[in-house]
């Protein structure tokens, strides 16, 4: 946990340049997590680290489940391990680039993007072999890989996409509470890396769990929507801009 606070460190924005700037902003934020807007920051990170690990091992089970199963296995870990680093990855990058003129509504237009394809998923378009190892990737209707290094490329390549929408979500939801938004890369991180089957199964279970992260998605990606094109206090709108 040190070591990704300090590697978080690098990467924190204006006034959480050390680590002790940084526990600094998690106390504040913590300190009046009573409050609405600090509250609701932090719920909507929860509820987005949870619906992105889920979606996360959904993928990566279906995308193996049509190999022998001890190749099946190896893919799964390599899936879930690709996306602990990104996520790790994304999180010293992020932050920063959300400063770039125009680049936070761009991620609010993937966000929508993510917001539809997660849609899709919720109502169970198809159906997929699965992995016995994750629970609930049965019904993601992701069309599995039939050779080992192809399906290492096609998790690769998912792990890529929703590890960056992870991470941009968080950062979205949480932009200004900057203490919020620390845990929340951390506890991507950590959802991932532990937890992420567990919330598959109970996410497949209790189907309301998805429908809230989604409206929280949409939400988020509206609200980066409308800061990159007006501004705010952080963020040079696009209209401003020209």
């Amino acid at each position: 946990m040190i070591d990704i606070l300090s590697f978080l460190s690098a990467a924190a924005p204006a006034g959480l340049g050390s680590l002790s700037e940084m526990w600094a902003a998690i106390v504040h934020d913590f300190s009046n997590i009573g409050t609405p807007q600090a509250l609701a920051a932090f719920g909507q990170v929860i509820l987005i680290d949870l619906v992105f690990a889920a979606d996360n091992a959904i993928v990566v089970g279906a995308l193996a489940g049509g190999l022998p199963p001890d190749q099946r296995r190896k893919v799964i870990l390599i899936g879930i391990g690709a996306a602990l680093l990104l996520r790790i990855v994304f999180a010293l990058i992020v932050v920063q680039l959300l400063q770039i003129v125009g680049l936070v509504l761009a991620g609010g237009l993937l966000l929508l993007w993510v917001a539809w394809n997660f849609y899709r998923e919720i109502f169970h378009e198809g159906e997929s072999a699965g992995s016995p190892e994750i629970e609930g990737d049965e019904h993601s209707g992701v069309k599995p890989q039939k050779s080992f290094w192809g399906a290492v490329w096609a998790v690769t390549a998912a792990d890529v996409s929703m590890s960056l929408d992870n991470v941009l979500g968080v950062a979205g939801a949480a932009r200004d509470h900057p203490g919020i938004l620390i845990v929340g890369l951390l506890l991507s991180v950590a959802l991932m890396g532990l937890a992420a089957n567990v919330i598959a199964k109970y996410i497949e279970r209790y189907k309301w769990i998805a429908y809230l992260g989604l409206a929280v998605i949409v939400y988020v990606a509206g609200k980066m929507i409308y800061t990159g094109w007006f501004g705010d206090s952080q963020t040079i709108g696009l209209i401003t801009f020209f």
